[in-house]
């Protein structure tokens, strides 16, 4: 069964490239979500099953399945391009730069339906 995934589109090529035929997309999204929190765990417990693992990756438009939901994330678009998936250290440097941004997110408590695998 293949993995499915919630994901924010960072950036969009509608026409393609010369190096790719196919309208793609780029986007973010979750790999490993939160584990479930309750009130009496302590901060130490808190903060690990906060953590969150992130991914970053060229995605065909035939791969999608566009929903109503949106989540406004203006720090992304600038983070990643097609030459950060060319230099391992870029596309580390982003992936945490994604990960901090996916917390902050979620310790806002804003968005829960982002930050909660899909069931089928």
């Amino acid at each position: 069964m293949p993995k499915i995934y919630k994901v924010v589109v960072i950036k969009q090529y509608d026409d393609g490239t010369k190096e790719k035929g196919f309208p793609y997309i780029i986007a973010a999204g979750i790999e490993r979500y939160p584990l479930k929190v309750t009130r009496n765990m302590g901060s130490k417990k808190l903060a690990k099953r906060s953590k969150i693992k992130p991914f970053i990756k060229v995605i065909n438009y035939n791969h999608l399945m566009p929903t109503r939901y949106a989540l406004e994330l203006e720090g992304l678009k600038g983070l990643v391009s097609n030459d950060t998936f060319k230099e391992p250290s870029q596309r580390t440097d982003s992936l945490k730069q994604i990960r901090s941004i996916f917390e902050q997110k979620y310790q806002s408590g804003k968005n829960k339906w982002f930050f909660t695998p899909l069931r089928f």
